[in-house]
């Protein structure tokens, strides 16, 4: 990738645009980061930055976590991250990674950890197809048979019941619709994983040629 971003998911509204048309946006706070590392490929083998995001008390780091920002009389940030993009080189420890790196009309991905929704069935986890509704049927959103009778046993990896959401997701190809660089703020066309101030990862698209 060749430049990405964290921020944090403020809420789901919409815009107009110059036709008229209503877009449904999300809003997410994004930056600035500051440059905590950077790895070049003759040091460490690849090239990279890690990057903090978010201010927070020193007392709330444990020391490892306060020597790195210490060592280079940074900041205390929350979160940390590395992101490998090609041109690390062009980065210096200390530097901010703002929210107008990216224009409008951009493609970016962005991922994050999907709502908890607790335990489903399989209907609802797997869109499974419900049984008949008559009264007499009485298999209405079972999940159905587990498996044949010769091996006496139920395979792993079947579409089960279970735990639904809380997992790593990724939202490729959406379109940035508007920067605003004075409130760090990005607007980006359709919804987003996670809910409401959950961490967002954003970085520019695997699409080729969007």
């Amino acid at each position: 990738m060749s430049k990405a971003i964290l921020g944090k998911k403020l809420g789901m509204t919409q815009i107009f645009s110059d036709t008229g048309e209503a877009l449904p946006v999300t809003l997410v706070e994004a930056g600035p980061c500051l440059v905590v590392q950077k790895k070049t490929v003759n040091n460490d083998g690849y090239s990279a930055i890690k990057v903090g995001y978010e201010d927070i008390k020193e007392n709330r780091l444990n020391k490892p976590q306060k020597g790195q920002f210490a060592k280079n009389q940074l900041t205390f940030k929350r979160y940390m991250r590395e992101f490998r993009i090609q041109d690390a080189d062009k980065y210096n420890v200390g530097d901010e990674i703002k929210v107008d790196i990216f224009q409008p009309g951009e493609k970016v991905d962005v991922t994050g950890i999907s709502k908890g929704k607790g335990f489903a069935g399989g209907i609802k986890r797997w869109n499974f197809k419900r049984g008949p509704m008559a009264h007499g049927s009485m298999y209405h959103r079972r999940p159905g048979s587990g498996g044949a009778t010769d091996p006496a046993r139920v395979f792993k990896g079947n579409k089960r019941p279970g735990h639904l959401g809380a997992e790593k997701s990724t939202v490729q190809n959406l379109e940035v619709v508007k920067v605003d660089p004075e409130k760090n703020l990005l607007m980006i066309k359709g919804s987003v994983p996670g809910p409401k101030k959950s961490l967002l990862f954003i970085k520019n698209t695997v699409k080729s040629g969007k």
